[in-house]
């Protein structure tokens, strides 16, 4: 059973590669999960909720085991689509912009990686962010 914050490392090496493209986009350790950074400044972050501290999270709970979830900013103009369109997305308690993922056997991971590519042009200098084409389907 994992415990709170412990991504599964397939998740991990799936953003790892969409992530390691953004110019200047670095990972670290969260106080839990890990996330991704430019300049300081969130892009992404994936965690496994404590059900414990957060019982929000339990409706997504899989044989026990919390969701893995993931965090990014959206632009405004995507914010409202997203958080109404229900699963897997959710608007965050935290953040005028900040939208949640559940991950799982579901994800579009090419729809991710827009997602995150977005999160990166929002949080990024705009020389940064100007570098940054389309972005690719994840490896």
């Amino acid at each position: 059973m994992s415990g709170p914050g412990d991504v599964p490392a397939e998740m991990l090496e799936r953003l790892r590669s969409i992530c390691g493209r953004l110019p200047e986009a670095y990972e670290e350790p969260a106080w839990i999960g890990v996330r991704w950074r430019v300049r300081a400044r969130t892009i992404a972050h994936v965690y496994m909720p404590d059900l414990q501290r957060y019982p929000a999270y339990a409706r997504h709970a899989a044989g026990g085991e919390p969701p893995t979830v993931m965090t990014f900013r959206a632009p405004a103009d995507d914010l409202l689509g997203l958080s109404a369109a229900g699963f897997p997305f959710f608007r965050a308690d935290w953040g005028a912009n900040v939208v949640g993922v559940v991950l799982g056997d579901h994800t579009d991971w090419v729809e991710i990686a827009e997602l995150i590519t977005e999160s990166y042009r929002e949080m990024a200098p705009r020389f940064l962010a100007a570098r940054v084409g389309p972005p690719r389907p994840p490896e």
